[in-house]
């Protein structure tokens, strides 16, 4: 055997070690190891869309379908000649980033999380409620009237809903 033959299946020998190692043998059913905190908090939101998310917590209130607004994980619905309803899942920023990057912020509390709450630069209201310290889920409130005091009290009203569908990580 030469050592061109000999050097080859060596590396192909190598190669099938290196792949049979790289696989798992999980059985659909068996129960498996929990995910390491490292992965667990990789996203909070993991199988929390928020299209469908807004459109459960605003059923039956005369709003259309969810509306994919970006990349990320947020949605509008809208109503006509009321205004607009938008839910943000952020696994990123927490309520720092929020505060850093926008005015007249003011600390409040969504049924005994940590919130904060803004007018949109445009008109309305948002309210940013603490997940966790790099996560946050923000409500948004734009009302055809241009009322942003109602804005508000419509804004807290959806992040009261919202709540107790967002994950407990601390």
């Amino acid at each position: 055997m030469t050592n061109i033959v000999r050097i080859a299946q060596l590396v192909s020998g190598a190669c099938l070690l290196l792949a049979a190692g790289a696989c798992t043998s999980t059985v659909v059913g068996t129960a498996s190891p929990a995910p390491t905190s490292a992965t667990a908090s990789a996203d909070v939101f993991a199988g929390l869309n928020a299209c469908r998310v807004l459109e459960q917590l605003t059923a039956g209130e005369g709003f259309g379908p969810g509306e994919n607004i970006s990349r990320r994980n947020e949605c509008d619905v809208s109503k006509s000649e009321h205004g607009t309803y938008g839910l943000a899942l952020d696994p990123v920023q927490g309520l720092r980033e929020f505060a850093e990057n926008s005015e007249g912020v003011v600390e409040t509390s969504v049924n005994g999380r940590n919130a904060l709450q803004a007018p949109i630069p445009l008109g309305g209201c948002a309210i940013v409620i603490e997940v966790s310290e790099h996560a946050r889920a923000m409500v948004q409130v734009s009302l055809s009237s241009n009322d942003d005091q109602q804005a508000c009290v419509d804004a807290q009203a959806l992040a009261e809903k919202l709540e107790p569908l967002l994950p407990k990580v601390q």
